[in-house]
């Protein structure tokens, strides 16, 4: 059967799943997408496009207070224009963004010929798919009028030839701290806060903990980090977690490592957040950051035979196919890397390989990642651990920023460039980023791994001078091995 003759059903519509709807369109297979809550997903209605708006709008005041180190005064400025984020003006402005940014993927989706569903997809077996319709959402944008087959209370059954799941996961929490939605929240939970927190407790050190630290301390609120770790971060660079630490640190926030939360309760307007040690932190609100939970559940899965893990993801292969023939998984629901790119890609590949287009397995040494925080830390490849345990043998040089001329005009205080480099070939396998737009900076590195370069031929591509990428290329230069070396 060819490609044009195939049916796909793609339950979840993030971007493992309409990522993958278009390729498949575009193969001239039949789609299908059946989403729950909005195309998009919580990557673009309540995780990563909010987040990184909030981040934005952080970013954008933080300009303001550093104006006076630059020669900037507002003393003789008119009064109206005194910097104070409005929060609810704030929020607004971004579920706005994120419904709009859910429209543009469904009408792109539509415009392909995709066929959009809203309702919750569950597996008969191989091949089946049940939908049940008018489910409740929590989509902010739009819909359009449901069809008689959408009404609530409905079911239809699709069946198909190429069944993808991409149904994501949502955040994982406590049960000894509860979410209420008011005071004890979850990242999905905070764009509906309408004033700013007096003193938010952010429980959990990783990638969400950090950048939600980082927004509110920018947009004036008093911040509080709860890490169970030696260091915020514990997964990233450890140089890189350093500098970020030592910025959260001079910038008023208190990081409070080594410290496990027990629990989280409500007391009057307050919240108070219980440690394990017996200490406890007092403050207006409190952000849970303790990672996430796949969203596997209910679906049938284990009846139709996929295999799940402990955890209750479902295992993939590298081209994402499930323990079931035709059956496939994408995105968060699989475990493999909680990034938005790499659902993108782990959903194309598997509508290549299960409609005969030319694939190639996901390749996770290419990937490269950002966290957005002031300064941004990006990385790609292997990592200085990797080296350090002998994994990997490579060397690695470490560039700080403060010698570069356009940080310097820029005011950029804190940020480095780390490559690391194969000993022999001097091939580039990975590297760090520290720095404000480290997530555009990362991309020659990128280019670099994912073509195998070496420091010589990175090293001799003309960089714009002054530009932070001339840094990049400095560090490889720093890598050069002479000859006889």
């Amino acid at each position: 059967m060819s490609a044009h003759e195939k049916s796909v059903v793609i339950v979840g519509g993030g971007p493992g799943g309409y990522e993958a709807a278009l390729p498949a369109a575009h193969l001239g297979a039949k789609v299908t997408v059946v989403e729950r809550e909005g195309l998009g997903g919580a990557a673009v209605l309540t995780d990563c496009v909010p987040s990184k708006a909030l981040i934005a709008t952080a970013d954008f005041m933080d300009r303001f207070s550093a104006a006076e180190r630059i020669g900037v005064h507002f003393e003789d400025a008119p009064s109206d224009q005194g910097v104070t984020a409005h929060l609810s003006e704030i929020n607004t402005r971004i579920m706005n963004l994120a419904a709009a940014q859910s429209q543009d993927i469904r009408d792109k989706l539509v415009t392909a010929g995709v066929e959009v569903i809203k309702g919750a997809g569950h597996i008969v077996g191989p091949g089946v798919v049940e939908v049940a319709t008018g489910v409740p959402s929590v989509e902010s944008g739009e819909e359009p009028a449901p069809s008689s087959q959408e009404r609530a209370g409905a079911t239809r059954e699709l069946t198909a030839d190429v069944i993808l799941i991409a149904t994501g996961a949502r955040p994982r929490v406590l049960d000894s701290a509860i979410p209420d939605g008011e005071r004890i929240l979850t990242w999905q939970q905070i764009y509906a806060l309408p004033d700013l927190p007096e003193h938010l407790i952010v429980i959990g050190s990783g990638v969400t903990g950090a950048e939600l630290a980082h927004a509110y301390l920018g947009l004036g609120c008093r911040v509080t980090l709860v890490s169970s770790r030696e260091r915020v971060l514990p997964g990233e660079d450890q140089d890189a977690a350093t500098v970020l630490e030592e910025v959260f640190r001079s910038r008023g926030m208190e990081v409070l490592n080594r410290s496990r939360a027990g629990g989280v309760v409500r007391d009057g307007d307050s919240v108070v957040v219980s440690l394990e040690d017996g200490r406890e932190v007092r403050g207006s609100h409190a952000l849970l950051a303790v990672g996430s939970i796949p969203n596997t559940q209910d679906m049938g899965l284990e009846e139709a035979g996929v295999t799940l893990s402990d955890s209750g993801h479902i295992v993939v292969d590298r081209v994402s196919r499930t323990s079931v023939p035709g059956i496939y998984a994408s995105g968060d629901c699989t475990g493999v890397l909680p990034l938005a790119s790499v659902a993108a890609m782990q959903g194309r590949i598997a509508i290549a390989h299960a409609l005969g287009d030319a694939v190639a397995p996901l390749n996770l040494g290419r990937v490269s990642s950002n966290i957005f925080t002031d300064p941004e830390i990006a990385t790609v490849g292997v990592s200085q651990a990797d080296v350090d345990s002998g994994k990997v043998d490579a060397r690695s040089v470490m560039l700080p920023l403060t010698g570069n001329p356009r940080a310097k005009m820029q005011n950029t205080k804190h940020g480095f460039v780390k490559i690391f480099a194969r000993n022999g070939s001097d091939t580039i396998l990975g590297g760090v980023v520290v720095a404000p737009r480290a997530s555009e900076l990362i991309f020659p590195l990128t280019l670099a791994v994912a073509n195998r370069l070496n420091v010589d031929q990175f090293a001799s591509t003309f960089t714009v001078y002054p530009s932070m990428s001339g840094s990049i290329a400095e560090a490889a230069r720093q890598l050069h091995t002479t000859l006889g070396g």
